[in-house]
């Protein structure tokens, strides 16, 4: 990476070097002694260095600061292992953004084949391809160059960690692609609009501007989220560690008893269907957000985003009917998102490669399918031990607990922890069998807050249709009356002052707006 000093002199330097080129264009008496411009044609000098030579400046100018911002990036590219030739073609293709960024996020030179790589580290050609396909890379030809010094180091490390009996090579294939997959999402990430917009030049399409900017926030941006990327590992690691010898000491058995939930956004498909990219992004950002904040304040941890549904896992389920609870709440007092259902579920979950596993969550799965938009349904397993949990002293409790913890309601004899459950009729799922289900909800609140939203919307929109139905009577009257008055004067003055009955129309009223559509959603739990 070039120093901050070194970009500081080029940057001078190139500054310099643009002053200098627009004195020599603009002709500042270096060439012309006299500094004045030939008069030719009978043309009036002073004329003509009035309607040119601003121009000329201005052209000048410009070419020499871009000259200087080639020789800049250049002098870049070149200190970063790219070659004149490379430059030269990148330049002529427009690409010189394209090839700041190689050399920057990739500084190694591509320079070892697939059999190349095999020789220098002993390793089989064909596991070597096994751990390039794990990290989410395809096969490259036999004889392309596509193996760098990096790439030579990377399965050197792996080689020694095997050595060192930290695991064998298929656990180490196996990491390899969760690291993979979840580095893809980051990159994914770290190139979206809004994050390109840091890196490149905002507003500009040429590619010599937007390669100046991007090696100029490199240097100070790679470094740092690097630095990042490890701390928030190492916090991850520490937590994961806590969570298994916890598990360990407490006898939990080889499989953690978690809880799981499900959220599910009602509607998604056909409001997708209605939005614009942008629109589109906005919302699915802002369910990540809500699910994301939700979950972690509350002690869970999402474990995947599935397009329009969050999963995830908590301790104790007095954590997981808190989640689920605000998780209901939040979005439907958000104006934006449709309301979620969610199910919550308890029991043995195989925990592999940061996924979960198992019956239970595939029951929650299922459940979540059949909940009504703004209920919380939850299994009699997760029921009965959030009854125990409650039971148990307040320190032990939850971040819902009685004693006025996050979200939480003064227990009651007929509300435990400030919940109420209302059992639901058995029912037979496939696969599955005969399950006892129960909805979920805080004590002295209704069980379906979608009905109290989509009233609130329904008067909203009551509102509107009134104040529309208002300006058309108006406007049918003021048409009406100005006919009228154009008939008796035998004008075509149509909608004349005095044609029209202004304020104070007859029959004017409410709008009748009954009860609405019903809405679409799921039989009732």
């Amino acid at each position: 990476m070039t120093s901050p000093s070194r970009r500081k002199r080029s940057r001078a330097s190139r500054a310099s070097r643009a002053k200098g080129a627009a004195r020599s264009a603009a002709g500042d008496g270096s060439s012309n002694p006299g500094g004045s411009t030939p008069q030719t044609d009978g043309t009036d000098a002073t004329q003509g260095t009035d309607d040119t030579q601003g121009t000329d400046d201005t052209q000048g100018a410009g070419s020499a600061a871009r000259a200087a911002l080639v020789s800049d990036v250049r002098d870049f590219l070149l200190h970063h292992g790219a070659t004149g030739e490379e430059i030269d073609k990148a330049n002529e293709e427009g690409l010189l953004d394209l090839l700041v960024a190689d050399r920057v996020v990739l500084p190694s030179r591509t320079r070892y084949t697939e059999a190349e790589v095999s020789q220098i580290t002993q390793m089989p050609v064909e596991l070597a391809r096994r751990f390039w396909r794990a990290l989410g890379f395809p096969d490259p030809q036999p004889e392309e160059k596509t193996f760098t010094d990096l790439d030579i180091a990377a399965i050197q490390s792996l080689e020694s960690m095997v050595e060192l009996g930290v695991g064998d090579m298929e656990s180490f294939l196996q990491l390899a692609r969760v690291v993979g997959s979840s580095m893809a999402r980051i990159a994914d990430a770290e190139v979206s609009p809004s994050m390109l917009n840091v890196f490149w030049a905002p507003g500009s399409a040429d590619s010599l501007e937007r390669a100046d900017r991007f090696a100029h926030l490199a240097d100070k941006m790679f470094p740092r989220f690097g630095e990042m990327l490890e701390f928030v590992w190492r916090r991850h690691v520490q937590a994961a560690i806590r969570r298994t010898m916890t598990a360990r000491i407490s006898g939990s058995g080889a499989l953690p008893r978690l809880s799981v939930g499900f959220a599910d956004m009602v509607g998604f498909t056909v409001l997708s269907q209605h939005l614009s990219d942008e629109e589109l992004a906005v919302v699915v950002s802002r369910f990540d957000d809500v699910a994301h904040d939700v979950v972690t304040s509350l002690a869970g941890r999402v474990v995947k985003m599935i397009g329009d549904e969050v999963m995830f896992v908590a301790d104790s389920t007095h954590a997981a009917a808190e989640i689920g609870l605000r998780l209901a709440e939040t979005y439907a007092d958000d104006e934006l998102l449709s309301d979620v259902r969610v199910a919550l579920a308890l029991g043995p979950v195989l925990v592999q490669d940061g996924d979960y596993y198992g019956p239970v969550v595939n029951l929650a799965k299922r459940v979540v399918d059949m909940a009504r938009a703004g209920s919380v349904l939850v299994t009699d397993d997760f029921h009965s031990e959030l009854l125990e949990e409650l039971s148990r002293p307040a320190s032990t409790s939850g971040p819902g607990s009685s004693d006025g913890g996050d979200g939480s309601r003064r227990a009651t004899e007929d509300a435990p922890g400030g919940y109420v459950f209302t059992a639901l009729r058995p029912r037979t799922l496939k696969d599955v069998g005969r399950v006892q289900l129960w909805s979920l909800y805080r004590a002295g609140a209704e069980p379906h807050s979608f009905e109290r939203r989509l009233g609130r919307r329904w008067e909203r929109l009551a509102d509107v249709l009134s104040e529309l139905e208002d300006l058309r009577e108006r406007g049918e009257k003021l048409i009406v009356g100005g006919i009228r008055s154009a008939a008796q004067s035998g004008t075509s003055d149509v909608g004349a002052p005095e044609g029209g009955d202004g304020e104070g129309l007859e029959g004017e009223g409410p709008v009748e707006t009954g009860e609405g559509p019903s809405a679409q959603v799921d039989p009732p739990s």
